[in-house]
């Protein structure tokens, strides 16, 4: 092999990542943390889940599959090691597979049972901000922006 297809080689290995599959989770989130600990314990250091904050104030969208912090906080993403964004169950189907607890949710791969977990998804992901006694997500939203402008200058102008 020439030096140059080695180096080629060795820079596309070195830019894939280690990880998975990318969380993107609601840190203020109460319930959020106790399944994202739960997780983090059951990946037990193996770094095959990239677990993100979405909360936190260096969150950058370009840096996790392109998912802004209002699409995240409106339902559970996740982004695969290829770039590809998964959001809803299928996030919880790949993530306990990948840690080798695909049993859990194996039964969400039938049709109408998996359209049945996405529609309760679906309204637990509308109310989860009220049901942990958080403001709505239009008000998280402008609160994050009015703080990251007072604090980092990153003012978005609409």
């Amino acid at each position: 092999m020439s030096s140059i297809s080695s180096e080629i080689l060795t820079q596309s290995a070195s830019t894939a990542p280690a990880w998975k599959i990318e969380l993107l989770y609601d840190g203020e989130c109460p319930l959020c943390m106790r399944e994202v600990n739960f997780l983090q314990k059951r990946d037990a250091g193996r770094g095959l889940v990239h677990f993100v904050d979405i909360a936190d104030d260096d969150y950058n969208p370009e840096e996790h599959g392109g998912v802004d912090f209002e699409t995240a906080m409106g339902r559970i993403h996740a982004v695969l090691a290829d770039g590809t964004v998964v959001q809803n169950v299928e996030v919880f189907r790949r993530v306990y597979a990948i840690l080798g607890m695909g049993w859990v949710y194996s039964v969400t791969k039938l049709p109408i049972v998996g359209a049945i977990a996405d529609f309760l998804y679906g309204i637990w992901a509308k109310w989860r901000l009220a049901i942990t006694g958080r403001p709505t997500l239009e008000t998280v939203v402008q609160e994050r922006q009015e703080r990251l402008c007072n604090t980092q200058g990153r003012c978005r102008i609409d």
